[in-house]
């Protein structure tokens, strides 16, 4: 029987940083951010509405506390009471990350633990919406708005993305190494 060599092995051969994508339900680190986000968020929600009063502070002073508020705008309080069009809005973020993830070869953990933490705050946030109208914050430094977990998972994701995508391999000018180690690591 004579067999007829893969076109694609010598692709594969050909480039030392094979790039493979991972199905979704098969990324560890993208279900475990976005599983994590969305646990905790609903957990640290759940306990600051079911023991605290709205507008209670813990503690009554300082520059951190718990302060238990609720927001049924986007950040900072704009678009208040405009919880079916942010609930749109948050659906086609949703989608857009998911689309991003899914349209891009993502070899590293870094940036699909970015994409993660994004999704789990807003599959959070877009709950809280849907449940009530209006989103359970609850952290209050200093002078900047009360804001919640799942807000400060989607910041971090946002900041671990644009760097990773401004910054890459901060100028290796290779691709990123697979995971699994199958890269050639160089030599004739």
């Amino acid at each position: 029987m004579v067999t007829t060599p893969d076109p694609n092995a010598v692709e594969r051969q050909a480039s030392p940083h094979p790039i493979t994508k991972l199905a979704w339900y098969r990324d560890w680190v993208l279900l475990l951010a976005v599983s994590g986000v969305l646990a905790v968020d609903q957990l640290t929600k759940y306990l600051v509405r079911t023991n605290m009063r709205l507008g209670e502070s813990w503690p009554s002073e300082g520059l951190f506390r718990l302060t238990h508020g609720t927001n049924s705008g986007s950040a900072f309080g704009l678009f208040p009471n405009q919880t079916v069009l942010l609930a749109v809005a948050s659906v086609v973020a949703i989608g857009f990350l998911v689309y991003f993830y899914r349209a891009h070869a993502m070899p590293r953990a870094l940036l699909r633990f970015a994409i993660g933490l994004q999704l789990g705050g807003a599959l959070g946030n877009l709950i809280d919406r849907l449940r009530t109208g209006a989103v359970v914050d609850f952290i209050d430094v200093g002078a900047w708005p009360i804001f919640n977990l799942a807000d400060s998972s989607i910041v971090v994701g946002m900041a671990l993305l644009v760097g990773i995508l401004l910054l890459g391999d901060a100028g290796s000018g290779t691709p990123a190494e697979p995971e699994d180690g199958s890269g050639d690591s160089g030599g004739p």
